[in-house]
């Protein structure tokens, strides 16, 4: 079925895009998650099959209709979420925040509403997951499995540049010729927001052998701004770039488990932030908004912890 939304729902999805800046991906995720919540309210008043959830139509969803919806209602949704669609807590936390999202942009921007049934909403607790990253010694292995294939240097300049700048692959992505000044590199990130990093010796002399020895030959090379080029000339897609990750992985036998181009970021932080580098800069390099964000990419093992303790002036008077 053609998915037609209704006028709010449409006018909210504009908001966070111009108001808010947030990107299309994330737009699409709340378009997804209001579009789900409301036909599971529809399925439950009108008693429709669970099952068919799909074909039910919410574009005459009105005001007066979300004027009705309760607390109890979001709780009835997660539960649904996590019963029928076996969504993790990170999906059902996602999806709350969404819903707090929406109502709060209906009663605070928009005036439609006199109480807002989310601000009571709380999230699903996230259990706290042993970080996926690469050491030292691991990431070493994994740049020497990238094999000597025709997109060998693009391959290799495109792992410098996750490992040693700690970008995301989106931004990688949208790399351009001219986002580069000398050594200066010019990052669009979330929300298009725009930041500068230094390129170190790693990543100028793969980037260099890369133009020379590959970019200039591939079909488009000079028609195409993208910076990184598929064999036919076009712009890198997210996929194809996991694709590649995936296949280093396994080719260097490191077969690191759910290694993506995510967790090359991670990576990244983390052995700089072993190296010295102070928390503040890695908010600036990695283009986070809030340090505590930082603070989830910056893992510190148990046994250098331990050091740490081990290593304090006073333990020596014991």
């Amino acid at each position: 079925m053609k998915r037609e939304l209704p006028k709010i729902v449409t006018d909210f999805l504009v908001y966070l895009t111009t108001i808010r800046g947030k990107s299309l991906r994330t737009r699409k995720e709340y378009e997804y998650d209001i579009t789900l919540f409301l036909r599971f309210l529809i399925a439950v008043e009108k008693d429709l099959e669970i099952t068919k959830m799909d074909e039910i139509s919410i574009k005459d969803v009105t005001i007066d209709f979300i004027k009705e919806i309760s607390l109890e209602d979001m709780y009835l949704f997660l539960e649904y979420c996590e019963m029928q669609r076996s969504n993790s807590a990170a999906s059902r936390a996602r999806k709350a925040a969404t819903l707090k999202s929406f109502f709060k942009y209906l009663k605070g921007k928009r005036r439609l509403l006199d109480e807002n049934p989310a601000d009571e909403l709380e999230t699903p607790k996230i259990g706290k997951k042993k970080p996926i990253y690469m050491d030292q010694q691991e990431a070493e292995l994994f740049i020497a499995g990238i094999k000597k294939s025709n997109h060998y240097y693009r391959n290799y300049s495109m792992i410098m540049f996750f490992l040693n700048l700690g970008l995301r692959v989106s931004e990688l992505c949208s790399l351009n010729l001219n986002s580069i000044q000398d050594n200066i590199l010019r990052v669009v990130g979330k929300g298009d927001k725009e930041r500068t990093v230094f390129l170190n010796k790693a990543c100028i002399v793969s980037l260099h052998t890369y133009m020379e020895k590959e970019r200039q030959y591939i079909q488009g090379a000079t028609t195409n701004d993208a910076l990184f080029l598929s064999q036919k000339g076009t712009r890198l897609t997210r996929q194809t770039i996991a694709k590649i990750i995936k296949q280093i992985n396994q080719d260097s036998g490191l077969n690191k488990e759910k290694l993506s181009p995510h967790k090359l970021r991670h990576t990244s932080a983390t052995i700089m932030y072993k190296n010295g580098a102070d928390i503040r800069s890695l908010q600036h390099i990695l283009g986070h908004a809030s340090v505590s964000t930082t603070q989830i990419y910056t893992h510190v093992e148990d046994k250098e912890i331990r050091q740490v303790i081990e290593n304090n002036p006073f333990n020596l008077l014991g």
